[in-house]
C-alpha cells in the first residue's frame, strides 16, 4: 500500500514533511510517494538517511499558497501537489493521499476529482477528540459553513461507520450538538437533524450539550463545520492555555518543582492525550478515495501519525463501510426529499416506509 504526501503543504513545508514521511517510512515501512517539485524534496531527503526507505517521487511543478482560493487554485494549478496527490488516489496509483496544505483547497480538489459517495451531498473533515471515556468522533470541523439537516444526517451515518471501524467501539452513540438535551431544542435544522437520525439504523442518543462533549457522554458528536470548527479551536486553546498555566504553576519554587518531579509522568500523559500531533490528521469521510488533512501547523511528528492512520482507515475498509451504511439509510434521505409535508409533520419514517412500497 502506498501513501501519497504532500510535500509542500502547511506552515511547515517542505522539511517538517519530508521528515515524517521519512520517519514514517522507517517505523511503519509505509510505502511514501513525496508529491511537489522534485529538486526540492530531493535536497530534503538528502538531510536522512533514506537508504532502503520506500520512498519515492512524484514531481508537481506548483503549490497552492495557505491563503489561495481554492477554486482559483484548481482552475489555474493543474500541476500543483494537491491537484497531482489526488489524482494518485484517482487513478488507483496510491491508497490515500495526505495534506497540511490549504484545506479549502484540499477539500475542493478531494470533491472535485474523487466525487462523492452516492448517497453523500457533502464530505466532512472528522477529528477525534479525547475524552475521560477514551476518544469521540466530532464532525464536521469545519468544511462545511452551513448545512442543510440532509447533510447533518449523512455526518451522523459516516461518523458512527467511523467510530466502529476505526475507534473499535462496538455500538457507538451518536449525538447531535445543540443548546440543551430536549428533543424541542435548537433552531429548525437541529429538530429535522435529529428526527431523521432517531430514524436511523444507528445508535442515536439525541441531542448532546457541549458541557458533555469531553466527557465522552457521546461516541459521535455531529455538527455543521461553523460549530464544529470554533468547538475544535476554542478547545486547542483551552489545552494551550492549561498546560502553561501547569508549567508555570510548578516552576514557583523549588517546592513545586520537586512535586513536579513526582507529577511528571500524569502530565506528560496529559500533554500527550490532547496534543492533535497524536492523532495527525483528520479524514475527509464521503469522498469516494481516501484523504487525510493535516493541521497548517503539523510538525514531523503529525505527518507521521497522519500517514499511519491514513494506512489504517484503508485497511479497515471505512469507505466501503460509509456506502454500505448509507444504503441503509437512503430511504429516510428520500422521504425528506419527495415528501413535501415532511418539514410540517416530522413524519419521517412513515414517508420513507411509503416510499420503500412504491420502489
Amino acid at each position: 500500500m502506498k501513501i501519497a504526501v504532500d510535500a509542500m503543504g502547511g506552515d511547515n513545508a517542505p522539511g517538517e514533511i519530508v521528515e515524517g514521511s521519512v520517519l514514517a517510512a522507517r517505523e511503519y515501512g509505509t510505502k511514501i510517494t513525496l508529491v511537489g517539485p522534485k529538486d526540492v524534496i530531493e535536497a530534503e531527503l538528502k538531510k536522512h538517511d533514506t537508504a532502503s526507505l520506500p520512498i519515492e517521487i512524484v514531481h508537481a511543478s506548483e503549490v497552492v499558497g495557505m491563503s489561495e482560493s481554492p477554486s482559483v487554485a484548481y482552475r489555474k494549478k493543474k500541476d500543483s501537489s494537491i491537484m497531482v496527490g489526488v489524482k494518485l488516489v484517482k487513478e488507483g496509483k496510491v491508497a490515500a493521499f495526505v495534506s497540511a496544505g490549504n484545506t479549502g483547497a484540499v477539500m475542493a480538489h478531494g470533491t472535485l476529482v474523487l466525487r462523492l459517495i452516492p448517497g453523500i451531498s457533502r464530505a466532512a473533515i472528522t477529528v477525534l477528540l479525547p475524552t475521560q471515556k477514551g476518544w469521540s468522533v466530532l464532525l464536521d470541523a469545519g468544511a462545511n459553513v452551513d448545512c442543510k439537516p440532509q447533510a447533518l444526517f449523512e455526518f451522523g451515518i459516516m461518523g458512527s461507520v467511523y467510530a466502529s471501524h476505526v475507534l473499535e467501539k462496538k455500538s457507538p452513540i451518536t449525538g447531535l450538538l445543540n443548546i440543551g438535551e430536549e428533543e424541542g431544542k435548537g433552531n429548525e435544522i437541529s429538530k429535522l437533524t435529529g428526527e431523521m437520525l432517531r430514524q436511523s439504523s444507528i445508535n442515536f442518543m439525541g441531542n448532546v450539550e457541549a458541557k458533555e462533549v469531553y466527557r465522552g457522554t457521546a461516541d459521535v458528536i455531529v455538527c455543521d463545520g461553523f460549530v464544529g470548527n470554533i468547538t475544535l479551536k476554542v478547545s486547542e486553546s483551552v489545552a494551550e492555555m492549561f498546560t502553561k498555566a501547569l508549567k508555570n504553576l510548578f516552576a514557583t519554587n523549588w517546592r513545586s518543582k520537586l512535586g513536579y518531579l513526582l507529577v511528571k509522568p500524569y502530565v506528560e500523559e496529559f500533554k500527550r492525550r490532547i496534543d492533535y500531533h497524536e492523532y495527525g490528521g483528520a479524514p475527509l469521510l464521503g469522498l469516494n478515495g481516501t484523504v487525510f488533512i493535516c493541521h497548517g501547523s503539523s510538525k514531523a511528528k503529525s505527518i507521521k501519525n497522519a500517514i499511519k492512520h491514513a494506512e489504517a482507515f484503508v485497511k479497515n475498509g471505512v469507505n466501503d463501510k460509509i456506502r454500505e451504511g448509507m444504503e441503509r439509510n437512503i430511504a429516510i434521505e428520500k422521504a425528506m426529499e419527495n415528501h413535501e409535508g415532511i418539514f410540517a409533520n416530522l413524519d419521517i419514517a412513515a414517508a420513507a416506509d411509503e416510499l420503500e412500497k412504491k420502489e
